[in-house]
């Protein structure tokens, strides 16, 4: 039996798994976003998972314009948002939110894999 080679070593697993959920008002305000900051409307929103933070990892949002070949590609009313796979294992099961109150407006992080959080929200630990 031949040995694999290292592409086919290291590819993930089939992604059968929704890693995380956008609420409808995340949604609206992720476009409204891309739109007031004038990129390209087919650019897509990166959500990550970096250490870091004061809790010791924390949430990471960008834009890009194409997936990376082993991410999560998940579509929301015509957005489309990418995982990575090492990402996608502290997210598994959360949703984002877009909320408005008294302190401020935001994305909210809803990660049933946190133990811990810091007063931010954008810093978690498990």
């Amino acid at each position: 039996m031949e040995a694999p080679t290292p592409a086919e070593a290291i590819s993930p697993a089939p992604q059968t798994a929704t890693p995380l959920s956008l609420t409808d008002k995340a949604v609206r305000m992720i476009k409204l976003t891309r739109e007031d900051e004038k990129m390209d409307p087919a650019s897509g929103l990166r959500v990550a998972v970096r250490g870091g933070g004061c809790s010791g990892f924390e949430y990471a949002l960008d834009f890009e314009l194409e997936a990376r070949e082993t991410d999560f590609v998940l579509e929301y009313d015509g957005l489309s948002v990418f995982v990575d796979p090492i990402s996608a294992r502290y997210l598994d099961g959360t949703e984002i939110d877009y909320i408005l109150g008294a302190t401020g407006a935001g994305f909210k992080f809803n990660n049933p894999k946190a133990t811990g959080t810091c007063g931010c929200g954008s810093s978690f630990a498990v």
